[in-house]
């Protein structure tokens, strides 16, 4: 079903904005890909499991819960953590309160890869991301990011870990 009020063809200033956009969207991915694959062996998106997994209690969550932060399909992941569990760095085990669904784990080995890759993924996200915006601009950006999140779904998307504290820069 349309809007009626959508316009048939994006012009002028909304081409523009959303060209900006669209090219912002294909370019970091492996912008934050290539730090972590030549230092670490790893995608963004790698990171990503891990880093959820070093977030969560025990460090385990099931595998669904992991497709639904990183909003992928349950093959993608299994994939993805097939990979990293072969190098060690997670350990995948049926979840003893739901025989049907299976835990990830993150192994210590995992752990201090980990600690190890997210100074350079904070370097990274500085550079490209946070760097070339005022404060006000960051501020400005976190509120789009929300506004369209909650455009494309009503679930929230992931949040940091509240242990982490403000940004009182």
């Amino acid at each position: 079903m349309s809007d009626s009020s959508a316009p048939d063809r994006l012009a002028g200033d909304d081409l523009t904005t959303w060209a900006a956009l669209a090219t912002v969207l294909e370019w970091l991915p492996p912008a934050l890909d290539a730090p972590l694959a030549h230092g670490f062996d790893l995608t963004h998106f790698e990171y990503g499991i891990l880093f959820a997994l070093a977030d969560a209690p025990d460090h385990a969550l099931r595998m669904t819960v992991l497709a639904s932060y990183s909003n992928s399909s349950l093959s993608r992941l299994s994939r993805a953590v097939s990979r990293i569990e072969g190098r060690g760095l997670v350990q995948r085990t049926p979840d003893p309160l739901d025989g049907r669904s299976t835990l990830a784990t993150l192994t210590q080995t995992g752990v201090e890869l980990l600690d190890k890759a997210t100074p350079v993924q904070a370097q990274t996200v500085t550079k490209l991301v946070l760097e070339p915006l005022t404060k006000a601009q960051r501020s400005q950006l976190r509120e789009i990011c929300l506004r369209i999140q909650r455009a494309i779904r009503e679930q929230e998307g992931w949040q940091p870990p509240r242990s982490v504290p403000p940004d009182t820069a």
